[in-house]
């Protein structure tokens, strides 16, 4: 079994309004893999069908080698989700909703509750009433949920939403650990692009209800460009110098007087002697590398202030 799980053509309709057409997605076993987008691109709406709780208008889901269906119950029991922000009865315990859960799901190992209450570092607040836990500790609790029946495939939309940055990093280093130590595959969604370049191994990005490219991180950084930047004063005498007297076409004007070179042979001592020597004054200068969000840029052509 190559892919863990695939979609052919997944397609979702709410009378004439398309939420997503044709997506086709493929997360290996074994990998984090991040479905990126924008705050509406549809995220939300593909993990719902994946997890069972929408039925596609049209398209397949493969599931660990079978086409899901309505009743497709023992291959579900495999996975483990959550799907915007996780709900609990708030006048029990931590504790009690984890067994509750168990109790459902038909899954009755006694020692799975405080194993997943100790590995999202719950155990000090499991007696507690969950109507008393902060944002971060309901979004571990939600993990907690989904991962102690042991699934293979855990589904997470938006885990961070709402973390101050030391919940984001706790939460980034958790999914690090389960998929390396716990051999669990994770589908993760952010419109957070940092979020997903510093877990994911493979990228997934959609826009507009439409997977525009899935590709792999590695893939990313090696097709990536090395690049100069410098900012500058005078922006069109700048311009002027760079084709003019150094001989360069291969270079971007990006905003603020900002210009990216990308041309190989060039160098920074090179660039700020000729700027310099020709009355063009630098107020910064150096070589950077393309990351995930200039990427998504590039991709999208649009830019999402929410990323």
């Amino acid at each position: 079994m190559q892919y863990i799980l695939q979609t052919n053509q997944l397609t979702k309709r709410i009378d004439e309004k398309e939420l997503v057409v044709d997506v086709d997605l493929h997360i290996r076993k074994g990998e984090i893999y991040g479905f990126l987008g924008p705050n509406g691109a549809g995220k939300t709406t593909v993990m719902k069908m994946l997890t069972n709780l929408w039925k596609p208008t049209s398209g397949t889901i493969e599931l660990f080698g079978e086409i899901l269906t309505p009743k497709s119950y023992e291959v579900l029991k495999r996975m483990g989700s959550m799907i915007e922000f996780p709900t609990f009865y708030d006048h029990m315990t931590g504790r009690e909703n984890l067994r509750l859960h168990g109790e459902y799901m038909g899954y009755y190992n006694v020692n799975s509750v405080e194993e997943a209450l100790r590995i999202l570092d719950l155990t000090s607040a499991a007696d507690q009433p969950v109507k008393r836990y902060s944002l971060g500790m309901k979004e571990r609790l939600g993990i907690a949920r989904a991962i102690m029946c042991k699934p293979e495939l855990l589904i997470l939309d938006e885990p961070t939403n709402g973390l101050d940055p030391a919940g984001m990093k706790q939460i980034r280093d958790l999914l690090k650990t389960l998929c390396t130590e716990y051999g669990i595959t994770i589908m993760v969604s952010s419109h957070i692009l940092s979020e997903i370049e510093s877990i994911a191994d493979t990228v997934g990005i959609i826009h507009h209800g439409r997977m525009r490219k899935e590709i792999s991180m590695r893939d990313i950084e090696e097709s990536n460009l090395n690049y100069i930047e410098v900012t500058v004063l005078d922006e069109k005498r700048a311009v002027y110098v760079l084709s003019e007297k150094l001989g360069l076409s291969n270079f971007k004007l990006v905003e603020g007087g900002t210009i990216r070179i990308y041309d190989p042979e060039a160098s920074t001592s090179q660039l700020s002697k000729a700027l310099s020597l020709n009355d063009v004054e630098v107020l910064f200068i150096g070589r950077n590398t393309e990351t995930l969000e200039d990427y998504f840029l590039k991709l999208t052509g649009e830019v999402d202030r929410s990323c």
